[in-house]
């Protein structure tokens, strides 16, 4: 259906891909992944004629209907939520105002040549129409866009209103009301909480039609793709399985390029020592030049270059209380814009414990993030009490931590700003091991991804002799490998941590206790985050 023929692109100087092929065939669900900076978002771009390339080919046959959603999502404002997702399918829109038209010349005298002329064209119309779900648009708009968590009551709010998170859930939703026969998707669960991911996972598994897409989500992408392609040093592979297949794939490939190329270099090695030792003996002349042609004929097998990663484990923090925090009939309330008041939960009672790993969830607009405010003394409790133990220092990673940067500041002044004792040398070992090596040090936050300024915050936050950290959404910017990392690295931490997260895989891959909050109330889970779903299924 699309093909991606030997297509070359470069920056500058820079090769993001050379000769670099794939095919996405009807219905595939592919997954596009590679290291930050590869080329994954240009190959986005190239299918959609926004870039071009410096040689191959891209064919993609007129008939096929391609959406794109990318994370630059434009104005937006002036329209209800509805009519703004309905936009979406611009085509349908269209087709319906062709019809009026035509329906009111059926009203008028027409010759009868020119009223068979004007009810084919109807026809044509209403097939179309139909093909693009045109006769439930209003129905379908709605269901979408509550799946993605904008609630009915929210429907006929102006977009405008939304903050951008929330208007990049309305993005989405105009693109899957296309219903296109493929959608490219760059990085679709950004801002979505787990509820809206589990729904929209559901829902691209039931479309028909083909997706090529990039997510940071492990478990998002194994439900979902059936390929995965990489972008990766200067060419793209394919392999065939979800996530979890390319990357055991990935591993016994490089195992056997290893051993090609060891054995490479030791018959390489006879055969140069050989021409060394024979090179001037005229009786051994003809060997000699034999050798010299095949070695010289030979395509080297190269060595796969090493991924780069995060690569740290946070330092063992002092002891502290072994009740790390005490809940009693926490409560919080909310004022809303018209003065009413908004209870956020009530009658909390809960302890956290000494080298507990908590995930903090519940439904959207439940309180997870202000439970966590709570804690850190952030925000005031409406009632009851929240209390840190003894010698129990919190260390707080918010979504908003990242707006609390010096956008002026290089990173390694950031750095020593946060971290006034440190060593100059202690500092940039800090950085190199969040990936910030050679000038990458001077660049201001302000040119930094999303990504980069969450390892600057995590960066600070390693370093701080925090026995207690409070993470709300820790991985989001982060890709899929900073992501292990930092689970490992939790895993290993000799200290208590409360989070918040929408990532299923590190979801399962820390909790050993769940705090739901939900109705105003707070349930714990003494087990890990399957007990807890296991528990709510059979409830449900």
């Amino acid at each position: 259906m699309i093909s991606f023929n030997n297509v070359s692109k470069h920056y500058g100087g820079q090769v993001l891909y050379d000769n670099a092929s794939f095919i996405l065939r009807p219905g595939d669900k592919v997954g596009l992944v590679g290291p930050n900076g590869a080329g994954k978002t240009t190959v986005f771009r190239i299918l959609m004629k926004e870039e071009g390339f410096e040689g191959g080919s891209i064919t993609v046959p007129d008939k096929v209907r391609v959406a794109y959603f990318s994370q630059n999502i434009g104005e937006m404002k002036g329209r209800t939520v509805i009519e703004e997702v309905m936009s979406g399918s611009a085509k349908a829109s269209e087709l319906a105002s062709e019809m009026r038209k035509i329906e009111k010349m059926l009203e008028t005298d027409l010759d009868p040549d020119e009223m068979e002329k004007v009810l084919i064209q109807l026809g044509d119309y209403q097939t179309e129409f139909e093909k693009l779900g045109g006769y439930d648009l209003d129905t379908r708009a709605k269901e979408i866009i509550t799946g993605l968590g904008v609630m009915p009551y929210d429907h006929d709010r102006d977009v405008g209103l939304f903050s951008g998170g929330w208007r990049m859930r309305i993005a989405l939703a105009k693109v899957l009301i296309q219903q296109p026969d493929v959608m490219l998707m760059d990085e679709p669960t950004n801002y979505l909480d787990l509820e809206s991911i589990v729904w929209l996972e559901q829902w691209l598994k039931d479309y028909k039609g083909a997706v090529l897409m990039t997510s940071h989500d492990r478990d998002f992408m194994n439900g979902i793709v059936n390929r995965i392609i990489e972008v990766a040093n200067k060419t793209i592979t394919t392999y065939t399985g979800d996530y979890d297949y390319y990357e055991k794939e990935k591993e016994i490939r490089k195992v056997q390029q290893i051993a090609q190329y060891e054995s490479q270099q030791a018959m390489l090695q006879k055969e140069e020592e050989f021409i060394a030792k024979f090179a001037a003996r005229a009786s051994h002349a003809a060997q000699v030049q034999s050798r010299v042609k095949k070695i010289d004929k030979i395509e080297r097998v190269e060595l796969p270059p090493e991924d780069v990663v995060m690569d740290f484990t946070f330092p063992v923090p002092p002891r502290g209380s072994n009740d790390v925090v005490t809940m009693k009939n926490l409560a919080k309330t909310w004022t809303r814009d018209d003065g009413t008041p908004h209870k956020v939960f009530s009658g909390l009672t809960a302890t956290v414990n000494r080298l507990d790993k908590i995930a903090v969830v519940g439904v959207n607009g439940a309180g997870k993030s202000t439970l966590l405010k709570v804690i850190c003394g952030l925000t005031e409790a409406s009632g009851g009490e929240s209390a840190l133990g003894p010698s129990i220092q919190a260390g707080y990673f918010s979504q908003f931590s990242l707006d609390l940067l010096n956008p002026e500041n290089t990173v390694l002044e950031e750095i020593s700003s946060r971290l006034p004792h440190s060593s100059n040398g202690y500092i940039r070992n800090l950085l190199a091991a969040f990936l910030f090596r050679g000038d990458d040090v001077e660049k201001k936050i302000k040119v930094l991804s999303g990504g980069e300024k969450s390892r600057v915050v995590l960066a600070t936050l390693m370093s701080s002799n925090n026995n207690l950290l409070i993470l709300d959404e820790p991985t989001n910017h982060l890709d899929l490998k900073s992501r292990d990392v930092l689970l490992k690295a939790l895993k290993d931490f000799e200290g208590t941590v409360m989070y918040v997260s929408h990532d299923r895989h590190f979801l399962h891959g820390l909790s050993n206790r769940v705090f739901e909050v939900d109705k105003g109330g707070i349930r714990v889970f003494e087990t890990g985050y399957q007990y807890y779903l296991d528990k709510k299924k059979s409830e449900s």
